[in-house]
């Protein structure tokens, strides 16, 4: 009886997890009509620079142990930062994308279901990868790689740009944003 209520509790949080993921945060509708005010940039190479393993033995290798210690949680910690920016990033995207999936243009409303889909994928690679950040600041020896965000988010990056290249040929990206 409580192994199948303890399953029921699980399935139901995992139920909750799914509608937060590709529903994001509610926006409001200030963000949404002006979203280059709200999106955040992203520098992809600072953070694949903080999560770098590389990166990580040298400033093993030449730094006292508790120093390290205190370096790799500040970089974890920006890390964190990055991966939430991404996220939040992704959500915005996600609302506008979802209104260019019925626009009456084939190949505006494919571009716009592909950027659906990378913007739930980031979301759901970021809500891995924080937790592993968070370990890696109380565990400083342990490895993580959450490599896939910095990817997923450039991929939605050059989504964005054909999107917005469909949607307005003759003004560009900004006006997509």
């Amino acid at each position: 009886m409580i192994i199948t209520l303890i399953l029921a509790l699980v399935a139901f949080l995992a139920l909750l997890f799914s509608v937060k993921l590709t529903k994001g945060r509610a926006l409001t509708p200030e963000v949404l009509e002006n979203p280059t005010k709200h999106i955040r940039a992203v520098d992809v190479e600072a953070f694949r620079n903080l999560v770098d393993p590389d990166e990580e033995a040298f400033l093993r290798a030449y730094l006292p142990p508790a120093e390290f210690r205190r370096i790799q949680r500040e970089r974890l910690r920006a890390a964190v930062e990055y991966v939430s920016c991404a996220a939040q990033n992704a959500a915005i995207l996600l609302r506008l994308a979802d209104a260019g999936r019925r626009s009456s243009d084939p190949a505006t409303a494919q571009a716009a279901e592909k950027l659906v889909d990378n913007a739930i994928r980031l979301r759901l690679y970021a809500s891995l990868a924080i937790p592993r950040l968070y370990l890696g600041m109380i565990l400083p020896g342990a490895h993580i790689s959450p490599i896939r965000v910095a990817e997923s988010y450039e991929q939605i990056t050059r989504l964005v740009v054909l999107l917005g290249c469909l949607q307005y040929p003759t003004r560009g990206i900004s006006a997509a944003l």
